[in-house]
């Protein structure tokens, strides 16, 4: 062949080997569909309605596997995953130094943006966006302000006049994530708080009364007029608290948490995140800049052992949790925004999987790729979400996005499936062709000759 024929051919089969790796993404195989299997997990309340949902919407597509998880909280979920005891935990807050050196090679996966609302009941005040500074915030917290018509929050609220009535503080009992994501808050914001209670899942409160979980303090807020507590926006909505605009960041604005805002606060941190593999200990979007940036927003996690033999001894369980977290951080995507959680981005997926295929078991790779291959969804590395007014206002609560169904996903995979095929097949026609007159060409010269 002439070293043009050559070209022209390698070029084609490199373009043969591209189309399946553009029309196909890597997958572990699915459970095998023979085996019972349960995975034990606990932790964090903050993410525990979409942990709940994807339990549910995960065993409608694999019944035989059965997510036994427990909203114990951050702390929890850390000292069982330290232990042993469970498969996978789930955090808010990342491993420090020394929980990282009593659970070694743990994976931190992001599964989920969400936000920490303050949540109040005030009798006659139904509505959210009740204006408050974060030093506001973290006087209420540290018992400097004890009611509501204290001049610091009724001068930023001069449109409502504010009750001559004590605040009941409401905080968590129980070792949190959520707390941890809150108190960094106020750490951030004042330098009293910094110095006399600090950061920490648990600290030493000095107002208040405690509840159990994020569910203990929306109850304790729903049902005791005058109080304000914090809990993550799932819980506000669900149990119709009202909670209050924030001033973001730059001091220019007062943000409503939302999908828009939190989507803010996170939008631009995917660069700056380590692997799965790596320390995460100090990475927080808490007060990111940003005029629409609710200040209170944060990544919760997934923490995985990448040596399962550490948590289970059964190759079926091991199989159905790599598979069933790829599929959390992937297609389960789609049902964050139904419970006012901002789905991960693309390349914070990719941190995930990219932790998922270090996994092992038994001395080898856990994540084995599936034979089947799955088909690409596209997705906006950024939520297109209608940008929030510059003063917050009260809202309704988000409608559930309707996600695709089932079959025409699977109309989707066989149409791109044939579509490759279709290319495949033309491409090689193309090779035989010129392969042939190539060959027709030679001989005639040997003719000729």
């Amino acid at each position: 062949m002439t070293k043009r024929t050559v070209a022209i051919t390698t070029s084609l089969l490199m373009t043969i080997l591209l189309i399946p790796a553009s029309a196909f993404a890597s997958s572990p195989v699915e459970p095998d569909p023979d085996a019972d299997v349960q995975v034990d997990a606990a932790g964090a309340s903050f993410p525990f309605p979409l942990i709940d949902l994807w339990r549910v919407e995960y065993g409608k597509l694999y019944p035989n596997v059965q997510l036994n998880y427990q909203s114990i909280g951050s702390g929890g979920g850390v000292k069982n995953h330290i232990s042993e005891t469970i498969v996978f935990a789930a955090s808010d807050a990342p491993l420090k130094p020394k929980e990282s050196e009593a659970a070694s090679n743990t994976l931190h996966i992001p599964e989920a943006i969400g936000a920490v609302t303050i949540a109040y009941n005030l009798p006659g005040m139904s509505e959210s966006g009740l204006k408050l500074t974060g030093e506001v915030i973290a006087d209420i917290f540290l018992g400097k302000i004890t009611k509501f018509n204290d001049p610091a929050i009724q001068n930023l609220n001069p449109e409502v006049s504010l009750p001559d009535k004590d605040i009941v503080v409401a905080h968590r009992s129980d070792g949190a994530g959520t707390t941890f994501v809150f108190v960094s808050y106020l750490a951030k914001v004042s330098q009293e708080w910094d110095e006399k209670v600090g950061v920490g899942k648990s600290v030493e409160w000095p107002a208040g009364i405690g509840g159990k979980g994020n569910e203990g303090v929306a109850n304790v807020v729903k049902t005791t007029p005058y109080s304000i507590g914090y809990i993550e926006l799932a819980y506000a909505f669900q149990n119709d608290i009202p909670y209050a605009a924030v001033e973001n960041a730059d001091g220019t604005n007062f943000v409503l948490p939302s999908m828009q805002s939190i989507a803010a606060a996170s939008a631009g941190a995917a660069p700056t995140l380590p692997q799965a593999h790596e320390s995460w200990y100090g990475i927080s979007i808490i007060n990111a800049p940003g005029d629409d940036s609710y200040p209170i927003s944060t990544f919760t996690y997934l923490l995985v052992y990448e040596n399962l033999n550490n948590v289970t001894n059964d190759p079926d369980t091991a199989q159905a949790l790599v598979h069933m977290i790829y599929w959390m951080i992937t297609d389960g995507q789609k049902f964050n925004e139904s419970l006012h959680y901002v789905p991960i981005a693309p390349e914070v997926q990719k941190i995930g999987i990219d932790g998922l295929k270090r996994v092992q078991f038994n001395g080898e790779s856990a994540w084995i790729e599936s034979d089947i291959p799955t088909a690409v969804t596209e997705q906006a590395s950024t939520p297109s979400y209608a940008q929030p007014t510059a003063t917050p206002q009260p809202t309704a609560t988000p409608q559930p996005t309707q996600s695709i169904s089932s079959e025409m996903e699977l109309l989707s995979f066989y149409i791109t499936a044939l579509i490759a095929l279709i290319a495949i097949a033309v491409i090689l026609v193309i090779i035989l062709i010129i392969v042939n007159m190539s060959l027709v060409a030679s001989i005639k010269k040997q003719i000729k000759n």
